[in-house]
Formats: structure tokens, C-alpha cells, sequence
């Protein structure tokens, strides 16, 4: 079930949204079991994170661990860094993608089906 987003996340998500931020798809408040995450980039199995006062930072670096073992690593930022240098944040997360391979759909530990082939007949 998606949660009401912060005022940060609302920010980030204007910029993630309809393939911005380098041509590149995110999904929100995406389900990769146990854990729902903020945001994903399926292509990447980039997860990116924006962490609020009520974050506990062990508890962050246990999941976080448990997802890059996965294949899904995990790049924080705060809401400050969101709402005071949106620029750097996206930045960021280009370059985090940009060093990402491109992921392998049919991965066990894939959170999302295998993309349908397009058009009838092949």
C-alpha cells in the first residue's frame, strides 16, 4: 500500500517521474519483498532512498546490506540534501546509474516480472 510521500519525496519524485532524469524509468514506493523502497530503477536495480528524521541508521545499513547482496544497492540521501541541493542529488543518482550495468531480467532475485515481448507472432 502506498504511504502519503513527504514533502522531499513529492520533490524528488517531480524529477524521477515520466523517465526525467536521464531517459532513465523509476517506480515509487516499489515492493522488492521484504522491504518497500522509496524509489527503484529497474533497469539499474538502483534503489534510491530519502531518509527522514525517524530513520534508524542501523537498521538502514542492515536492509541496505541485505538488498545489495540482492544485486540492489542502495544510495541515500537525507531530506535536507532533497530539498536544499536538488542539483546534487541528481547528479548523484545519474552517476550511480551511469556506473550500474544494465540489469538481467530473468535474475532470481529479480522483484519484478520479466518484461512481455512486444507485438504477437515471435
Amino acid at each position: 500500500m502506498r504511504r502519503e510521500p513527504t514533502e522531499p519525496e513529492k520533490r524528488l519524485w517531480r524529477h524521477l517521474s515520466n523517465s526525467q532524469l536521464g531517459g532513465f524509468k523509476f517506480r515509487r514506493q516499489a515492493a522488492i519483498p521484504p522491504f518497500i523502497v522509496d524509489f527503484f530503477c529497474p533497469a539499474k536495480g538502483l534503489i534510491v532512498e530519502v531518509d527522514g528524521d525517524t530513520h534508524e541508521a542501523g537498521a538502514d545499513a542492515r536492509r541496505d546490506v541485505v538488498l545489495a547482496n540482492r544485486g540492489f544497492p542502495t544510495i541515500r540521501f537525507t531530506n535536507g540534501d532533497v530539498m536544499t541541493n536538488m542539483d546534487g542529488v541528481l547528479t548523484t543518482i545519474l552517476h550511480a546509474l551511469g556506473n550500474r550495468p544494465d540489469r538481467q531480467w530473468n535474475s532470481p532475485h529479480s522483484p519484478t516480472p520479466t518484461p512481455p515481448l512486444k507485438g504477437r507472432g515471435l
